[in-house]
């Protein structure tokens, strides 16, 4: 005689038939609208932009705390003057723009890797990043992008500090070639964070991870160009064009944000999140790109100086902005639940695209 616990739990003809009835109709159509078992009366909530889910977040709020955009800030900042020391060593223009450079690089690459330590905890946790690499993860591949930049750029500024008091020839030569490394993973440093942001599920930062890389990266040159120029490097033409270039592109990208009308997009336009964002935007495109251009028509160095303090100061809360619109993101629990249906879904068009379903 069969054992009734065991006959309880064997599917009857109903159970079956519905199963073949689902499997027919993800052949034919490419998907599935079958609901769920929802008893009446049931106390089961159904979520819905309106209702949500008990007004719980669908999302966790990032864990970053204030190191992270300041680390952001750094990185690009260092990224950048990594290739401005190594484009200044090329040319061999100026001599001095190199050397300062080189020695940004440096000082960025240390400071950004001790604030991602105080982020982590311990620094064992960053050395356990190091274990592997993987390049799907952009946390991967941003840890390994920092090691080989800080280590490449602390090479090229220990050399040359060296070759300016000894005037060594292999250490002149080692530390070319380090130099042309941290400018290599230079610019990789300057967009990653776009890129690392972009890709969580957080819907502000993802709705925008094709613009992010560019908006940092750009946001990480001015901020290089203006930290030379307070240096004393304000009358150089061609830091001067670097930061035009940057400030126009910081200008369109504001604009682009401002036309897009997405609910997505309410944290990056509304509240505080949204001033910082806004204000970041404005000090690090249209302010310095005025400036700049008053400049270098009058050659006033005064106005250079306030570009580069007006750039500082945009890159610093563009990501203070951005990060933190991205709790206010996560906190909304209306963004993930407006997922709707389209017509243009695409369909399935033979059996073989169906993965195969098996009652078990």
């Amino acid at each position: 005689m069969r054992d009734p616990a065991r006959r309880e739990h064997t599917p009857d003809a109903a159970r079956e038939a519905r199963l073949v009835s689902i499997r027919r109709e993800a052949e034919k159509k490419g998907r599935l609208v079958e609901q769920g078992v929802r008893p009446k009366g049931a106390p089961f909530p159904k979520a819905s932009p309106e209702t949500g889910y008990y007004g719980i977040p669908l999302l966790k709020e990032p864990q970053w705390t204030w190191e992270i955009p300041v680390y952001f800030f750094v990185g690009g900042a260092a990224g950048a003057a990594a290739l401005i020391g190594a484009l200044a060593k090329v040319t061999g223009k100026d001599e001095g723009l190199a050397r300062d450079a080189r020695l940004v690089a440096a000082g960025g690459g240390i400071l950004s890797t001790g604030l991602l330590i105080s982020d982590l905890g311990r620094p064992e946790r960053f050395l356990n990043m190091l274990r592997v690499f993987k390049i799907q993860s952009p946390m991967s591949v941003g840890a390994w992008v920092l090691a080989l930049f800080g280590s490449s750029a602390g090479a090229a500024a220990f050399a040359q500090v060296v070759d300016d008091r000894l005037k060594i020839g292999p250490v002149r030569v080692l530390g070319n070639v380090a130099e042309g490394f941290s400018a290599a993973m230079g610019l990789p440093l300057a967009t990653y964070t776009g890129v690392l942001i972009g890709a969580t599920a957080i819907p502000a930062w993802n709705h925008n991870v094709k613009t992010l890389p560019i908006h940092f990266g750009m946001s990480g040159l001015g901020a290089g160009v203006s930290v030379l120029e307070l240096m004393g490097h304000d009358d150089s033409p061609a830091l001067n064009v670097l930061g035009i270039g940057a400030s126009a592109v910081e200008s369109y990208e504001g604009v682009q944000l401002e036309f897009k009308r997405d609910s997505v997009n309410r944290p990056l336009k509304h509240g505080l999140t949204g001033w910082t964002t806004r204000l970041g935007s404005v000090l690090a495109g249209p302010v310095p790109l005025a400036l700049r251009i008053i400049a270098s028509a009058s050659g006033s160095r005064r106005l250079r100086r306030a570009a580069a303090w007006s750039s500082i100061a945009g890159s610093i809360l563009t990501r203070v902005g951005w990060i933190y619109a991205g709790h206010e993101s996560a906190r909304d629990w209306r963004i993930p639940l407006q997922i709707k249906e389209t017509p243009s879904t695409p369909e399935l068009t033979s059996r073989r695209d169906i993965p195969q379903m098996r009652a078990g």
